[in-house]
């Protein structure tokens, strides 16, 4: 099953790569290309780039997920060599066909979303009002939920709703506000995917692995024309399906052991967690991030500025104007997510002891950077970086 997972991520990006060219040539003809800022709104010089690659991000996701779902319902005992490692687990998969199928409509309603955004921005409460949607239905209707240990004490399920829909916000927000470099969002998501999917794997969750294994995939394609000097844009149509997707895929995975959880019925059996601190993988995973985003509305509010109006003051922007490339500081920032998503990794097998310097190890990294950022002043240049 490991291999069969991993072999997903080929295949998206077999289709990302392809589908996010021929978005470029097509909105090219069609005049497709970055928008002009919104009245508020701070952003770099337009460029005569098309702003539709999140097209290719959503099809190398969605289509090789719709095309196994269609297969795999199709599929009879005895299966064919290469697809035999599946078949002791087509009863568990069949059964997320519901959920599946969720995520798959909840994706794309995001990705619509932010394609009408990006031709004719809709507002930025308007934009979270229907962002928050689908989490909500998938909170309620498929028990896609944090905390659910916490159900008996707080009188049923609301907190549990209400903490995931806020988890979703913020995760899909966060990726939103980090589109804002060459190469970024898109790179900052492909590392998160494979910390994740390594995690996954060893959980043996593989409808969460598989997914995470084709959004890694997607990510991978579309980076080939994104990554500075990039030739295509994702927009909100990309950003937000993929803020979307780590916001479930990191709802979605265990961190306890519980045989009556559906997420891996004809899974092996899935050892028990050594510290209760395995549920805080997702933020030490996606640490820097959150970090940007964060800190970014922090210094927005502080300027009496609203936080969903777009300037040139993200973590990504302040690198640079203390003297780095653009291109610099979208690797220092890869670097970053990598040495705090490889710690979530391992979280889930650690003792207590080990989770707790996990967790203050990455509270020094983000507190390293933010002294970093306060201590230090702006280099001075006279002209811009490529």
């Amino acid at each position: 099953m490991i291999v069969l997972c991993l072999l997903l991520v080929p295949l998206a990006a077999a289709v990302s790569l392809p589908a996010t060219w021929g978005m470029i040539r097509l909105s090219r003809r069609l005049g497709m290309l970055d928008t002009a800022a919104m009245p508020g709104q701070i952003k770099d010089a337009r460029r005569p780039i098309a702003n539709t690659g999140g097209v290719g991000i959503a099809a190398g996701l969605l289509l090789p997920m719709v095309a196994g779902l269609a297969v795999l319902a199709a599929l009879a005992p005895p299966l064919p060599p290469p697809l035999a490692p599946l078949e002791p687990h087509l009863p568990g998969i069949r059964e997320q066909f519901p959920l599946a199928l969720g995520f798959i409509a909840s994706a794309l309603a995001l990705h619509v979303l932010g394609l009408v955004d990006d031709r004719r921005p809709l507002g930025p409460f308007v934009k979270l009002a229907v962002m928050l949607v689908p989490p909500l239905l998938l909170a309620v209707f498929t028990d896609t939920r944090l905390l659910t240990a916490a159900d008996p004490y707080a009188g049923g399920t609301w907190l549990s709703v209400l903490v995931t829909v806020l988890w979703f916000g913020l995760v899909t927000n966060a990726l939103n506000f980090l589109d804002n470099m060459d190469g970024l969002a898109g790179g900052v998501a492909a590392i998160a995917s494979a910390c994740l999917l390594a995690a996954s794997l060893v959980n043996g969750q593989w409808f969460v692995a598989a997914t995470l294994a084709l959004l890694l995939g997607a990510c991978l394609g579309f980076l080939c024309w994104n990554f500075p000097p990039a030739k295509v844009f994702m927009g909100d149509g990309g950003s937000l399906v993929l803020g979307f997707a780590l916001a479930f895929l990191t709802t979605r995975i265990t961190y306890f052991a519980d045989p009556s959880d559906p997420a891996h019925p004809a899974g092996p059996p899935i050892p028990p967690p050594s510290t209760p601190f395995a549920v805080f993988m997702p933020l030490v995973v996606l640490a820097i991030p959150l970090y940007d985003f964060l800190s970014v509305t922090a210094i927005r509010l502080s300027q009496k500025r609203s936080p969903f109006v777009g300037d040139l003051q993200h973590f990504s922007h302040r690198l640079v104007k203390r003297g780095l490339s653009k291109r610099a500081a979208v690797l220092v920032i890869y670097g970053f997510t990598l040495v705090t998503g490889i710690s979530g990794i391992a979280l889930r097998s650690l003792e207590d002891w080990q989770a707790v310097l996990v967790g203050v190890q990455t509270a020094a990294i983000l507190g390293v950077l933010a002294a970093f950022e306060f201590a230090s002043s702006p280099a001075r240049r006279t002209e811009p970086r490529p």
